[in-house]
């Protein structure tokens, strides 16, 4: 686990996050250790179904949890989470009621409330790739052979078949999935380095790849010291849409520290504690409305281009035509 502490005190009260990489700021987390007095440890993954499966085989200890709406959906009807007292949070009113609309897995957060509202797109370094269509299809370029990666995720992938071939991305139908599938094995992953969700940022860093499926914060994340590769990065969410995920906050059944992870949503959606977050990994400020006012720096990409994009939904047991499809990826030519 990463940690950050406020003191030295053996006995300091601890709250424990299992969030995703690159997801909540040290500025932000030492700000609350420092306001409560706290110990914060820090716990990441990669994708909703590293977490889930974690938490699934007995990993306990943990607070608070960070899954997308459809996994936020699993999780409530198996019990796994505390339900929200609203009474313990001052900052409901900060959330666009636009997310909680579409937030329809829990529109009225008896068990989570919206983090942020985004979606994984496509970065591309213009001075290994100057000419490109803004679309999904890049993938298919046998020109780029060993120079892409795509998202270790299921939904993200499929999703992203679904959607190139006019389907939705919460498509249950057996054949539009047999499709998206062929799609992938066929014309995409032959021109894979990989399925990679941890070091596809770190990788495109040095060079290794030069178009990457992923999410833009992780990128920029690791080239911010490079000026050059600064001004050659373009990210960019494809016109014919894709996935895009609502992660919420979540407390986890069990949890020992109920009220004090109450504390720590409350002091996220503060609007400057928000605009904090937002301006560390360039996000613009999706779900809290008055932290847009307090942002200082840019973002990567603009509310208005999630427009085109779906949310992933609980699929109920079609889940499993897309987890037998994803294991025909994965086994295919290997």
């Amino acid at each position: 686990m990463l940690s950050v502490t406020a003191g030295s005190c053996k006995n300091q009260e601890k709250l424990t996050i299992y969030n995703w990489s690159y997801y909540t700021p040290d500025s932000v987390i030492k700000k609350f250790e420092k306001e409560y007095g706290v110990k914060v440890v820090y716990d990441e993954f990669a994708s909703n179904e590293e977490m889930y499966a974690k938490l699934k085989t007995g990993s306990s200890g943990y607070d608070i949890v960070f899954p997308s709406g459809d996994y936020v959906s699993i999780m409530i009807h198996q019990g796994m989470f505390e339900k929200i007292d609203k009474s313990k949070l001052s900052n409901l009113g900060n959330i666009d009621p636009m997310v909680l609309k579409k937030a329809t897995y829990d529109p009225a957060m008896e068990y989570s409330i919206p983090y942020y509202w985004g979606a994984a797109g496509i970065v591309v370094n213009t001075s290994k790739v100057p000419n490109f269509e803004k679309s999904w299809s890049i993938f298919a370029r046998s020109d780029l052979r060993g120079r892409m990666t795509m998202l270790d995720d299921m939904r993200e992938v499929m999703g992203d078949a679904l959607v190139h071939l006019g389907y939705s991305v919460n498509s249950k139908n057996p054949a539009e999935i047999e499709a998206a599938t062929n799609l992938v094995n066929n014309f995409w992953k032959p021109n894979l380095t990989k399925f990679d969700a941890e070091s596809f940022g770190k990788g495109y860093a040095n060079g290794e790849f030069w178009v990457v499926q992923g999410y833009p914060e992780v990128v920029f994340e690791e080239i911010t010291e490079n000026e050059q590769l600064m001004k050659t990065t373009v990210f960019f969410i494809p016109p014919e849409g894709g996935p895009a995920y609502i992660d919420s906050m979540c407390i986890l059944k069990g949890s020992k520290r109920v009220d004090l992870a109450h504390k720590f949503i409350d002091f996220i959606h503060r609007p400057e504690i928000y605009a904090e977050f937002c301006d560390e990994f360039g996000f613009p400020a999706t779900v809290n409305v008055p932290a847009r006012q307090h942002k200082t720096g840019p973002s990567w990409y603009e509310i208005d281009e999630l427009a085109v994009t779906e949310l992933k939904d609980d699929l109920g047991d079609a889940l499993n035509l897309y987890n037998d499809a994803w294991f025909n990826i994965i086994r295919a030519g290997n």
